[in-house]
Parts: structure tokens; C-alpha cells; sequence
């Protein structure tokens, strides 16, 4: 694999400056609210991705914009909606023009980053008192559809879903007992960064590495 972030907006790796095509972000993606804008937006994206021989997106962002303020999703542009149907709607356009050009996406951040009102690059970041259950949806929607073929985790420590209060990353309870147990999915696991704050301040790298892989972790 060889694989890239390039959810669009803000987050871009391939910015015009070094002569890609301008990007939108997901949110004025879902204010727009177009089959055809997605699709436009999201084909160009992976057709420069073929052109340059990478493979994997670690994209869409599927989070709900429960939170607007949310400094690293709400406020950033990266969510398509605080509706999470909308959200599971254009995430699936998004990965219908990646399969065209063969280019696999990666949903995330699970089990959603939308309600978190910290930054989980910074530090620990703890939604348990935000999370709504409505932040599941689009993932269940998509699961559904048959369309997702790696999911990546969240950073987020959730005590609603683990009263451990492990990071997704980091948890069983949420991977396995959640993710592959109660909503059936039987693909691929990516973590976030697993440098990132919220885990290396932590755990350290060494050990934060043995417990993803032992929480079900693939990559």
C-alpha cells in the first residue's frame, strides 16, 4: 500500500502550489448537498492519486459535526454534516469515485471524533460526556452497503463504550466487542497516528504499539 491523507480542504497534501487541483472541504461538500459535486470533487482527487501510483486514502472523514466548534474536525471543515445520513451519504459517493480508479478509502475516525472539544494530536481527549450514539450510523450505513474496506480508529476515549477509559485505539472492548462484534465488520483496522499526543503522552510508543495490535489493529 501506498497511502495518502487527502480528505480534501484542509486537509491536503497535494496542494495547488505544487500544481494539483483545487479542493473542497467535506463541509461545503455537504452544504452543497450534490450527487454530482461529490462525485466531481472526489473523482479529481483520486484520478491525481492513480497518477501518482498511491493507492490507499486514508479518507472520508465519516465523523458527525456534533460538536461545530470542534477544533480539529467541526472547525476545520471536515465533517459533511450534523446529520448523519448526509454524512453517510456523500462518504459513499466519495468511495465510489476512489473504486473507480482503484483506490481504497479508509472511514474514520471510529467510533466518531465529530462531539470532541480537544484535540487528540495535542493530548488525551475524552468525549465521553459529548459522543451520541447517532455518531455510529453512518458507519453501520456504510458497513451495510458493503463499500468499506478499512476502517481507522479514533484516539478518543469514549467511557460510554469502554468504562476502562482505553483510547479506541487501544481497546478491545470498542474494536473487537463493538466494531467486529456487535456491528459485524470483518475488514481492515488502521490506526491514527499513533505519534499523536493523546497516545504517545500516555502509553509511550513501544507499548502503545503492543496493545493496538492486541486490540485488533491490522495496520
Amino acid at each position: 500500500w501506498v497511502s495518502i491523507d487527502e480528505e480534501g480542504g484542509r486537509v491536503n497534501r497535494l496542494k495547488t502550489k505544487y500544481g494539483f487541483p483545487k479542493t473542497m472541504t467535506a463541509q461545503y461538500l455537504g452544504e452543497v448537498n450534490s450527487e454530482d459535486s461529490t462525485l466531481y470533487y472526489a473523482g479529481q482527487t483520486a484520478a491525481a492519486l492513480y497518477r501518482l501510483g498511491i493507492n490507499m486514502n486514508f479518507a472520508p472523514s465519516v465523523d458527525v459535526n456534533v460538536n461545530p466548534q470542534n477544533p480539529v474536525i467541526g472547525s476545520l471543515g471536515r465533517s459533511f454534516s450534523e446529520n448523519d445520513t448526509l454524512v453517510a451519504r456523500h462518504a459513499s459517493w466519495f468511495i465510489d469515485a476512489h473504486e473507480l480508479m482503484g483506490i481504497a478509502t479508509v472511514v474514520k475516525h471510529f467510533p466518531g471524533h465529530g462531539s470532541s472539544m480537544s484535540d487528540s494530536h495535542l493530548g488525551l481527549t475524552d468525549i465521553s460526556d459529548t459522543w451520541r450514539l447517532q455518531e455510529l450510523f453512518p458507519y453501520q450505513a456504510l458497513l451495510d452497503s458493503g463499500k468499506v474496506r478499512a476502517v481507522m480508529t479514533a484516539h478518543i476515549v469514549n467511557e460510554k463504550l469502554d468504562e476502562t477509559k482505553t483510547p479506541a485505539t487501544l481497546s478491545s472492548q470498542i474494536l473487537q466487542g463493538l466494531l467486529r462484534g456487535i456491528m459485524d465488520y470483518d475488514g481492515v483496522v488502521v490506526s491514527d497516528d499513533m505519534q499523536m499526543k493523546a497516545i504517545s503522552a500516555q502509553y509511550g510508543l513501544e507499548e502503545a504499539i503492543k496493545m493496538a495490535v492486541n486490540a485488533g489493529v491490522d495496520i
